[in-house]
């Protein structure tokens, strides 16, 4: 019983996995600054599903402002 319940608990809370944030776009700011788009890469075992989910957005500042 033990072991039944352990590989119940191991399939709920593993059934999903994450790769790490990627580049999915890069724009100009339009003020000599660049605009970095992230996302993640999600995989569902119990489903069977790839998915994606936006990290969000960065802001790097390329040329100084005057």
């Amino acid at each position: 019983m033990k072991y039944f319940m352990l590989a119940t608990m191991l399939v709920f809370l593993g059934g999903c996995s994450t790769a790490r944030p990627y580049v999915t776009s890069i724009s100009s700011d339009g003020r000599g600054g660049l605009i970095i788009q992230k996302g993640y890469t999600e995989y569902n075992y119990l489903l069977g599903v790839i998915g994606n989910k936006e990290a969000g957005e960065s802001t790097i500042q390329v040329i100084s402002e005057k």
